[in-house]
């Protein structure tokens, strides 16, 4: 087996404010694993908040290729990858996630058959994905909220974490009003203090917010773990809930915990994660970074075991140069393609 990759430019098509950080573009970095004449595809995307830039991205990817050399078919391959065998224990959960993603797609392709029914979902895979909303003005964001409920959208996720709680207020009110039927959730980023979420958290849930996610600034899953206990609405952890072990001391304790490939490693570690959650109280919710169709794809297979799914990170470009999970009317849907069921869009190139 060999590997190859491919670094690429993703331009938002506006600029997403959230309370920490406004983005414009990310750099991802595509790969292909061949074996036999067949290629599985994965992509990792750059972060600042991870610490990751394209050029540590490929470096990585670079030393796991030589790894790949190893293994004489991509099956087995992919069991020392969840076993720990083909990388480094202190590599990157999002590079772990490209390579996990290449290699399922290659074994889907190479038996004719999509993730999903590889991962046991008795069907493929279909969810209401939210829409993300950033931090703007209350009339640009009901603009908007209207605009995606047109196009379909049942859930939206608006972003908040200002310096004034009363500018937030506001937005949300006017979405809100713009989308009254529409299912909402709130992200702060980790903006507020115990005290600010303690007195906001009641007037959201006046408002019909559905949950929360990561209220607290991540460091300290204690105090979020108590916040949920006491919260009148559902409390969902994100940055303070990365890998399996983080999901093992919150599941009972949160409402949900926000799984993101990048962040914990891949499908394979996201379904540990899921059966881990399964009957603890705890729901999933299936989140992503801002990527290409490559990058949600993975875990659109996934997605029929979550109570929440915030899909839409290939929204949010000017262009999307990967195409076959849909998302565009509200709805991402795994469909029957072998492997991931995804292909370049009209003009673009895959590695080879």
């Amino acid at each position: 087996m060999k590997l190859s990759q491919r670094t690429v430019r993703l331009e938002l098509a506006e600029p997403l404010r959230i309370s920490r950080s406004t983005m414009a573009a990310r750099d991802a970095v595509w790969l292909a694993i061949e074996h036999q004449g067949q290629r599985g595809y994965g992509e990792a995307v750059s972060s600042t908040y991870y610490g990751l830039d394209a050029t540590t991205l490929g470096r990585l990817l670079s030393e796991t290729a030589l790894e790949l050399a190893r293994f004489a078919d991509p099956e087995t391959a992919h069991e020392a990858l969840r076993t720990g065998e083909l990388t480094a224990r202190d590599t990157p959960a999002a590079v772990t996630a490209a390579v996990d993603s290449a290699l399922l797609d290659l074994i889907g392709k190479r038996a004719g058959t999509p993730v999903h029914q590889l991962l046991d979902a008795p069907t493929a895979p279909v969810a209401a994905t939210a829409r993300t909303i950033g931090i703007t003005g209350p009339r640009e964001a009901a603009q908007q909220a209207a605009r995606l409920v047109r196009h379909g959208f049942t859930v939206l996720k608006l972003k908040v974490g200002t310096p004034d709680p009363e500018d937030d207020l506001s937005r949300v009110l006017a979405v809100r009003n713009a989308a009254p039927h529409t299912r909402l959730l709130l992200d702060p980023n980790g903006a507020w203090t115990t005290t600010l979420a303690t007195s906001l958290l009641p007037r959201y849930a006046d408002l019909g917010i559905e949950a929360v996610e990561q209220p607290l600034a991540p460091g300290d899953p204690e105090s979020l773990a108590r916040l949920a206990a006491h919260s009148p609405l559902p409390i969902i952890a994100d940055e303070d809930a990365i890998g399996i072990e983080d999901a093992r001391r919150l599941a009972g304790r949160v409402h949900g915990i926000n799984v993101k490939l990048a962040k914990c490693g891949g499908v394979t570690a996201a379904r540990s994660i899921a059966e881990l959650l399964a009957g603890s109280g705890t729901s999933l919710m299936l989140g992503c970074l801002t990527a290409s169709t490559l990058g949600i794809a993975p875990a659109v297979h996934l997605a029929h075991r979550a109570r929440w799914t915030d899909l839409d990170g290939h929204l949010l470009l000017a262009h999307d140069p990967w195409t076959g999970i849909g998302g565009t009317d509200g709805t991402v849907r795994a469909g029957d393609r072998p492997g991931l069921g995804v292909r370049p869009a009209d003009g673009e190139e895959a590695p080879r």
